[in-house]
């Protein structure tokens, strides 16, 4: 791919209009607009110029290759023109079950946030910051569908980064679901570090405490109810000495959203405010920086947070009142067929930031953090 190079003086945003009317369906939890809210709010708190903003390219085939099967890929671009999968699809790629429906730009969306994903590993291949909300989708596998996710683009990330001549890569992940597709992606793989911290128990009920695959993931289930002070525990004890000690040429940060009190799928109670301290953590760790979106699936939440992302990355104070410009973005948002539609609180309009959510620090969450600070390093 030959690209012009912008200056990397400043982080770089990475999006796309793709994502501002595409949905999974009407009643599928991806019906939300997310990437586009990022885009409009942080453009109305003039945190966003064209300087810093690049339209994300859509990856061609033989690029996803270096992952994804050619069959498979020949199988998405089919179900996307004729817009119907057939029993093969669903049966061999999980292409049209409930899960991973058809709708119509079901190649295109996810070759897009794939390629702004591949072209960040070769935009970082000298230093510097990039932000791609529309990034993310970690359950995708080689030859088929996983948990809405089509394609693998934290994996073909990864991959860009060490094409790019970068080596040792520390990927941490922070989504409310384990990162099963990275996990097959780079098992026992001695030059990268997963680090995942997800709810137990919760689709796809993978990354166990045991779960190191093959040497290079420590796998941190945490129960439901998950507080900031539990996620600052975890951050401080655990993520940041790890990812210290493996002295990573690069980090990927995997933001999901999912993991706030609000969130629709999952179960834990954090603030937006925990995501954005572990961000602000782990930005002076290594000379390149990755920033993923993932999962969140209230337009509100995921919205807020993911714009506090691009604060954090740029050093911007996060007003304490939105101006009435990035108010009228959150105004303009629906959420169809959720009762947290109904009568959104009235801080979901008028801030970015939630109130904290802190508390006790139980003593399950300190067992496992010493269960793997006791694990060699791999």
């Amino acid at each position: 791919m030959v690209y012009l190079l912008p200056s990397m003086d400043h982080p770089l945003f990475i999006g796309a209009e793709i994502f501002r009317h595409s949905s999974y369906g009407r009643w599928h939890p991806l019906r939300v607009p997310r990437v586009s809210t990022v885009m409009d709010l942080s453009r109305a708190l003039g945190w966003l110029p064209s300087a810093q903003f690049i339209t994300a390219p859509r990856a061609k085939p033989k690029a996803l290759e270096v992952w994804h099967t050619p069959e498979y890929l020949a199988a998405l671009q089919r179900v996307e023109a004729t817009q119907l999968a057939t029993d093969t699809d669903t049966a061999r790629h999980d292409i049209g079950s409930v899960t991973n429906p058809v709708y119509p730009e079901i190649y295109r969306r996810p070759a897009t946030a794939a390629g702004g994903s591949l072209l960040a590993g070769e935009l970082l291949r000298e230093g510097g910051v990039i932000y791609n909300p529309p990034g993310g989708t970690h359950h995708g596998m080689p030859d088929r569908a996983n948990g809405f996710c089509y394609l693998n683009d934290p994996v073909l990330a990864m991959l860009s980064l060490r094409r790019n001549g970068v080596r040792r890569i520390a990927y941490v992940d922070i989504d409310a679901h384990h990162c099963d597709g990275v996990a097959v992606g780079f098992h026992g793989d001695p030059e990268c570090l997963m680090i995942s911290v997800h709810e137990e128990r919760l689709w796809p009920r993978t990354g166990p405490l045991e779960d190191d695959a093959g040497g290079s993931a420590i796998n941190m289930p945490v129960p439901r109810g998950l507080n900031d002070s539990e996620m600052a525990f975890i951050r401080d004890a655990l993520i940041v000495p790890r990812v210290t000690a493996f002295r990573p040429d690069a980090i990927v940060l995997l933001c999901g959203a999912d993991g706030v009190e609000e969130d629709p799928l999952a179960h834990l109670s954090l603030s937006n405010n925990a995501h954005w301290a572990v961000l602000e953590a782990l930005m002076a760790l290594a000379p390149r920086l990755l920033v993923l979106g993932g999962g969140g699936y209230n337009p509100w939440s995921v919205g807020r947070l993911w714009t506090g992302v691009w604060a954090t990355l740029n050093g911007h104070e996060i007003p304490e009142r939105l101006p009435p410009a990035a108010e009228a973005v959150l105004r303009g948002l629906r959420f169809e067929g959720n009762r947290r539609g109904k009568n959104p609180p009235v801080h979901w309009f008028t801030t970015l930031r939630d109130a904290p959510r802190g508390g006790p620090v139980r003593d399950i969450i300190k067992d496992r953090v010493q269960v793997l600070l006791a694990r060699p390093p791999g």
